[in-house]
């Protein structure tokens, strides 16, 4: 089976990287969804900035609003983007997630 190349998203990866940074800002802005997003991450205040600074953290940010439909909702009414715009968004940061090294 012939599978094409994959559609690349129109969001920039810098605009992804906005986009899932200010989902951590409204995450972080309500503490029962902070509380949630922290224990299903295994992270705590202590190491959230620590944690933060991995490569792929900005992706498994996004990757938890699509995990919950409604968050997901929540963040694009409160942002006024379309909740396909944050998909794209999270497309990109899990495309261009950098390779480990051998």
């Amino acid at each position: 089976m012939h599978v094409g190349p994959r559609r690349r998203s129109s969001t920039s990866v810098d605009e992804a990287q906005g986009i899932a940074i200010e989902a951590l800002a409204w995450l972080s802005a309500n503490p029962i969804r902070l509380e949630r997003f922290l224990a299903i991450f295994g992270l705590g205040p202590q190491n959230l900035r620590q944690a933060a600074a991995q490569p792929g953290f900005l992706a498994a940010v996004l990757d938890h609003l699509a995990a919950h439909e409604q968050l997901l909702i929540d963040f694009a009414t409160a942002t006024g983007r379309a909740p396909e715009r944050i998909a794209e968004a999270r497309e990109r940061l899990n495309v261009e997630e950098p390779e480990a090294d051998p």
